[in-house]
């Protein structure tokens, strides 16, 4: 499969994914795309799936979000400040002084022996789980959150990984979505960045970004941290999953491909003894041993 068109959108999924904007004549034509992407397809983590039954959305409808009943698609939570941010092994990784954050759908977990929620950003810049405690409305968030886990069952072990202590500095900015406007939707997104406390962690996706699907993260761990990858199935049929990158054209926009990012999938054991299944850029990781 060509993964350049995938990422481009077709005509039904060019608002979600690429901004909204129109493509201009030195771009691939939308009735191209439209016959070159294939239709998503019902899998193993979803029933909106792309190139993989792994790589799915986390709900077929209503975003990727714990939404709020804001009228003005403002999903973001009122959280009360001074309560810890959390890593994926439950360690406190700073203290949270933001009085708003968005919540991806379907994350919950305990520590402490308290319920947490997946925030999508911290005080920590990055992601992190907060108390739900803290979440002013936390009945209703209750009520809304759900529950969705990427799963893994029969899938054979390949290589044993760790997140890695560096990062590649020529990839950070590069775009994963084409012709991305967001602040972010970058390859950075997926690797080991140094954050607020100092230390280095990365985002475990529940799904691949460039495919109209989110590319959302359900978890978040320290460099270190061993990730067992896992054979998947993939429409390819490489155990992987590729997507290009984007840089500036000449007018600013991010239609230029520079060079591929690819991505794996298996499963970190947090030290709670949780298996968190998902995807990781192969960029974020080294070869390693000692997988559980």
């Amino acid at each position: 499969m060509n993964f350049k068109y995938p990422v481009l959108c077709s005509v039904v999924m060019a608002s979600l994914a690429c901004g909204g904007e129109a493509f201009e004549e030195d771009t691939v034509a939308a009735e191209d795309l439209a016959t070159t992407r294939q239709a998503a397809f019902s899998g193993v983590n979803g029933t909106v799936c792309e190139e993989s039954p792994y790589n799915c959305k986390l709900r077929p409808s209503g975003g990727n979000r714990v939404q709020t009943n804001d009228t003005s698609d403002d999903d973001s939570w009122g959280i009360t400040v001074g309560v810890p941010i959390r890593d994926g092994n439950g360690t406190i990784m700073g203290t949270s002084t933001r009085t708003r954050s968005l919540f991806n759908y379907g994350q919950t977990r305990t520590f402490a022996g308290e319920l947490h929620a997946f925030a999508t950003s911290t005080s920590n810049s990055s992601a992190g789980w907060l108390p739900m405690s803290a979440i002013l409305g936390r009945t209703s968030f209750e009520e809304k959150v759900g529950h969705v886990s990427a799963l893994s069952s029969g899938l054979s072990k390949m290589a044993c990984y760790a997140v890695r202590n560096s990062h590649d500095t020529t990839l950070e900015f590069k775009k994963v979505v084409y012709d991305s406007t967001a602040v972010h939707e970058r390859a950075g997104d997926y690797l080991p960045l140094v954050r607020a406390n100092g230390l280095r962690s990365v985002n475990l996706a529940f799904n691949v970004p460039g495919f109209g699907l989110g590319g959302v993260a359900v978890d978040h761990f320290p460099a270190g941290t061993k990730f067992q990858r896992l054979d998947v199935p993939t429409n390819s049929g490489a155990p992987s999953i590729d997507i290009p990158l984007w840089v500036q054209d000449s007018v600013g926009r991010y239609r230029q491909q520079s060079g591929t990012m690819k991505f794996i999938y298996g499963y970190v054991i947090a030290a709670t003894g949780t298996r968190r299944n998902g995807w990781m850029a192969y960029d974020a990781l080294e070869v390693s041993s000692g997988c559980p």
